[in-house]
């Protein structure tokens, strides 16, 4: 039953899930292909790529660093401001950097794609779906939000399946021009068919001058800032959710960063390996998220989901982290199967744990606590992998 109740209360959510969904599959068919252009050029003719390994490690770090400031603004905005502007801006940084590969692919545009890419990970990277999570928040009722956001994590996955499908069957040089092309079809789409949830308050400045104006805005930023904070610091749930997600995302996220260089580097995996790897962690997590958390969470609840799911991404990393032969990624691949769970079981416990009026605060907050551990972890990943 509450399989279909959360199925059924997509219908209100379809304008903003199906261009998630098309975002969603326009980036992941760039991610395994991404490894063969940035190696070939800032490394020809080379297995391995240290340059490029470090260039990524900075990338997470310099976003990490602005991150912790930028997501938890863009929760108190929408909160505030409403979620649809904000979308529209998240969604349409990710454009601008796959345009120059598309483009051309030399050792200077690849350069200049990191540069631009990084400005987008710091806008976009995790307040798309915080955002979103924050809209499903204001459309259903809290009681089926935990089967709604396993629907909402299952269409990611499956996202990430048909992305990668098109990228392992895509000849290479039509898949940045297909990407961008989808890419600038989600931002449009919204514009014109997505309805904004948040009541907007009628604006108490209009009449004061610049000055006055500037120091009201920074003033209320400040105090929204401060009010973000408190909720989540005062609150046992949240607070214990900002170090559980912390911790996860510090290990998650060195390992991500680095992983597909070092099979590259170690086993000679190509774009097709890639491909088959994500596929296969995807295929199994739509099963899981669409399927099996529903069913599960009205059972032993998202506690018992969350810490299932966190055993299961220690077998991940340790497997990763000893792999042995070219099968071994493909067995710790299968504990994706689980580990997935993780973010849905975190974005129902904090939904639960938070009011109608905090939820983007609250999300992003956290989401903003996960960034620390996305500067962190690619100063320890990145020269460990280049060893």
């Amino acid at each position: 039953m509450s399989w279909w109740s959360g199925f059924f209360e997509l219908r209100p959510l379809f304008h903003l899930l199906l261009p998630l969904s098309i975002h969603w599959i326009a980036e992941e068919m760039t991610v395994s292909v991404l490894v063969d252009v940035t190696t070939t050029a800032l490394c020809p003719q080379q297995s391995s790529c240290s340059k490029a390994i470090y260039i990524n490690g900075l990338q997470e770090t310099i976003a990490g660093i602005f991150k912790m400031m930028v997501l938890p603004l863009l929760g108190q905005l929408s909160d505030d401001h409403g979620r649809k502007p904000f979308l529209l801006l998240t969604m349409s940084t990710t454009i601008f950097p796959f345009a120059l590969l598309a483009w051309n692919q030399s050792e200077e545009f690849v350069y200049a794609y990191y540069v631009l890419r990084t400005i987008s990970y710091i806008i976009s990277k995790g307040s798309i779906f915080c955002i979103s999570v924050a809209y499903v928040a204001d459309v259903v009722n809290e009681n089926k939000r935990a089967a709604v956001f396993g629907w909402i994590t299952g269409l990611f996955s499956a996202s990430h399946v048909v992305g990668n499908v098109l990228a392992r069957f895509l000849p290479q040089n039509y898949i940045f021009v297909v990407s961008i092309a989808l890419l600038i079809f989600c931002p449009v789409y919204m514009q014109f068919f997505l309805v904004e949830t948040v009541k907007l308050a009628p604006r108490k400045n209009q009449e004061l001058g610049f000055c006055s104006k500037v120091s009201y805005v920074v003033s209320r930023r400040y105090k929204s800032m401060r009010n973000a904070a408190e909720i989540v610091i005062f609150s046992p749930a949240l607070r214990g959710m900002a170090l559980v997600s912390f911790f996860y995302e510090l290990g998650m996220s060195g390992i991500t960063t680095v992983l597909l260089y070092y099979l590259k580097a170690v086993f000679g995996f190509n774009k097709n390996q890639f491909s088959e790897l994500l596929m296969m962690v995807g295929i199994g997590s739509i099963f899981s998220q669409i399927v099996l958390l529903p069913i599960l969470n009205p059972l032993v609840g998202e506690k018992v989901i969350l810490c299932s799911a966190l055993l299961a991404s220690i077998a991940y990393a340790w497997l990763s982290g000893l792999a042995w032969a070219p099968w071994v990624p493909y067995l710790s691949a299968s504990f994706g199967i689980i580990y997935v769970l993780v973010k849905p079981a975190t974005y129902a416990i904090i939904s639960r744990a938070s009011s109608s009026t905090n939820q983007g605060k609250a999300q992003t907050f956290i989401a903003g606590a996960q960034s620390i551990s996305d500067l962190l972890s690619p100063i320890v990943m990145s020269p460990l992998t280049c060893e």
